[in-house]
């Protein structure tokens, strides 16, 4: 059964990880996909073949999400190629690790700019396209469980996180009477880009896994499911709402 047969999806920061595996999950639930990505050509040329391959549509737009004419941009050429917006999936991140007390103060604006700023740029082009087109949407927001943990070394990442959850609240408010339902994840240790290097220790991966009560760190293709089910019309009646996928990492922190 295709859940998203149909539709047109954009997901930010699709090149990799999280994103490309919920581009490709959309275009095998019948979706016409266009992506945005920061600078890995390749990986997103990668990514549209796979899309292709499925038999749906596909397309690639270079940007840094950063800059607020990125997301008019994405957008734009989104309804250019396939028509119309259905859905946004806002998953564009990063998190460069770093203590706290000599946070370098270009390390702290890089990444509020990108993960909170750049979600509410995405979000606002994205939700504007629904509203002229009128027959509603989906926006779906990668936030992450550290908008309710913290992190030694993420001090600069986890407000941007709660941020992103707490901006769909909002919007799900400030939408709702354009049938726009926004709804966030909260992944926990999913292994990404972001997190390769933090996690080639094998002595604190082996530690991360023993908090998760299913036993395994998450992979990207495990975001797939609960992505194409708060995108799709099974979740008609969804909006506001935070999904954890963590194997079960946050009821077993204490």
């Amino acid at each position: 059964m295709k859940l998203l047969e149909g539709k047109t999806v954009l997901v930010t920061g699709a090149s990799t990880g999280i994103g490309r595996a919920a581009a490709i999950g959309a275009a095998q639930h019948g979706a016409d996909v266009v992506i945005n990505y920061h600078s890995r050509d390749e990986d997103a040329e990668a990514c549209i073949a796979a899309i292709e391959a499925t038999g749906q549509r596909g397309l690639a737009v270079k940007g840094d999400v950063a800059e607020p004419d990125t997301a008019k941009d994405f957008v734009a050429k989104a309804v250019e190629a396939f028509g119309k917006v259905d859905v946004m999936v806002n998953n564009a991140g990063i998190c460069p690790f770093h203590a706290f007390l000599d946070m370098p103060v270009e390390t702290f604006e890089r990444t509020m700019r990108v993960n909170m700023h750049g979600a509410y740029f995405m979000v606002q082009a994205a939700a504007n396209q629904m509203v002229a087109q009128g027959h509603g949407g989906a926006i779906v927001a990668v936030s992450s469980i550290s908008a309710l943990v913290g992190g030694e070394y993420q001090t600069h990442y986890t407000p941007t996180k709660a941020g992103v959850h707490s901006l769909m609240q909002s919007t799900a408010i400030a939408l709702g009477k354009y049938k726009i339902r926004c709804n966030s994840l909260l992944p926990g240790t999913i292994l990404t880009e972001i997190n390769k290097d933090d996690l080639a220790d094998d002595a604190k991966r082996t530690y991360m896994e023993s908090r998760v009560p299913l036993g395994r760190l998450g992979a990207p293709e495990d975001m797939v499911g609960p992505i194409v089910f708060l995108a799709s019309d099974m979740a008609a009646y969804v909006t506001g709402a935070a999904l954890l996928v963590d194997g079960g990492m946050f009821v077993n922190l204490q």
